[in-house]
C-alpha cells in the first residue's frame, strides 16, 4: 500500500467527498436543475455543489490558502504563497449526457509552481495523484509515460473546439497535420483525464488549446512526475496563463510539435 503525504491525504479526501454528491447526481440525471452559462457551456447544481465541497474542505484543511475555482474565480487568502486551483466537474458536457468520463481536479500552487495534484474520476474510483519530487500514481499503482518513439504507433488525444469557443480553423489545421502521421487521435471531453492518461501512457500525447489555469493544472504535475514533458501548444512554459497545452514522452512531444508548428 503506497502512503499519501498528509498534503496528498487532505486533496484526496475532499475530492473523494465532492464525488459522493457528483455520483449521486450522475445517477439522477432527470433532476439536474441546469443553467446555461455560454453556448455549449453549461454548468449545474451537482458543479456548484461541488465547488463548495472543496472550498469547505480545503479551507478547514489548510486555512488561508488562496482559492481559485472555475466558478466562483479567485479568492484570495492570508497565505499569499499558497493557491488551490480547482476544477469540480471538468467535463461538464459528458456528465450532463450521462456520459461517464469526468473528473474533479484539485493542484496546489506554491510560489507559482505546483507541487501537488489530484484528479479523480468518481466513476472509474481512478484516484490519478502526485507530488512534486516524488512520482506520480493511479490509486496505488506508479505510472509512467509511454515509451513509444514513432509517431504512426501513437494515439493522440485532442479537445475539438465547440460553439463560441477556440479557433476552428487553426484547429482542423492541426488535426489535419498530425492525423496522417499518427495511430489515431481520440477526443473524450476531459482535459483533466486526457493529462492523466499521458501520465498513466494510455495516451501517448495530448494537445489542446482554449484552456483554464484549472482545466490542466493537476494534469502538468501528473506527467512531470510520470516521466513526461509539458509545454503550452508552441512549446514554451506558460502553460497556465497562456491557455494552451501539449503533453507527450520525452520522443513523442517535439514530434507533435513539429507538427503543430508546420500547421500555422
Amino acid at each position: 500500500m503506497i502512503s499519501q503525504s498528509a498534503l496528498l491525504k487532505v486533496m484526496s479526501d475532499a475530492a473523494r467527498k465532492a464525488a459522493r454528491g457528483l455520483n449521486r447526481d450522475f445517477g439522477e440525471l432527470a433532476e439536474l436543475q441546469v443553467a446555461r452559462k455560454a453556448p455549449a457551456d453549461f454548468v449545474s447544481a451537482a458543479d456548484l455543489k461541488a465547488e463548495e465541497t472543496l472550498f469547505e474542505a480545503l479551507s478547514k484543511a489548510r486555512p488561508g490558502y488562496s482559492f481559485l475555482g472555475e466558478e466562483r474565480g479567485l479568492i484570495e487568502g492570508t497565505d499569499k504563497t499558497h493557491t488551490w486551483i480547482v476544477d469540480p466537474l471538468d467535463g461538464t458536457t459528458n456528465f450532463l449526457h450521462a456520459i461517464p468520463h469526468f473528473a474533479i481536479n484539485i493542484a496546489l500552487q506554491r510560489e507559482g509552481a505546483i507541487v501537488a495534484a489530484v484528479t479523480y474520476n468518481p466513476i472509474s474510483n481512478e484516484l490519478f495523484w502526485a507530488e512534486k519530487g516524488k512520482g506520480c500514481y493511479v490509486n496505488d499503482k506508479r505510472l509512467r509515460v509511454a515509451a513509444r518513439t514513432r509517431l504512426d504507433e501513437c494515439v493522440v488525444a485532442t479537445g475539438i473546439p465547440f460553439l463560441g469557443h477556440g479557433q476552428h480553423a487553426r484547429f482542423l489545421k492541426e488535426l489535419h497535420g498530425i492525423s496522417q502521421r499518427v495511430a489515431g487521435v481520440r477526443r473524450f471531453g476531459s482535459a483533466a483525464l486526457d493529462l492523466a492518461w499521458v501520465a498513466a501512457g494510455r495516451y501517448d500525447g495530448f494537445w489542446e488549446r482554449d484552456l483554464k489555469p484549472w482545466d490542466v493544472a493537476a494534469g502538468l504535475l501528473l506527467v512531470a512526475e510520470a516521466g513526461g514533458k509539458v509545454t503550452d501548444a508552441d512549446g514554451g512554459d506558460d502553460m497556465l496563463t497562456q491557455g494552451s497545452i501539449l503533453a507527450g514522452n520525452l520522443d513523442v512531444h517535439p514530434l507533435v510539435l513539429d507538427r503543430l508548428k508546420a500547421a500555422q
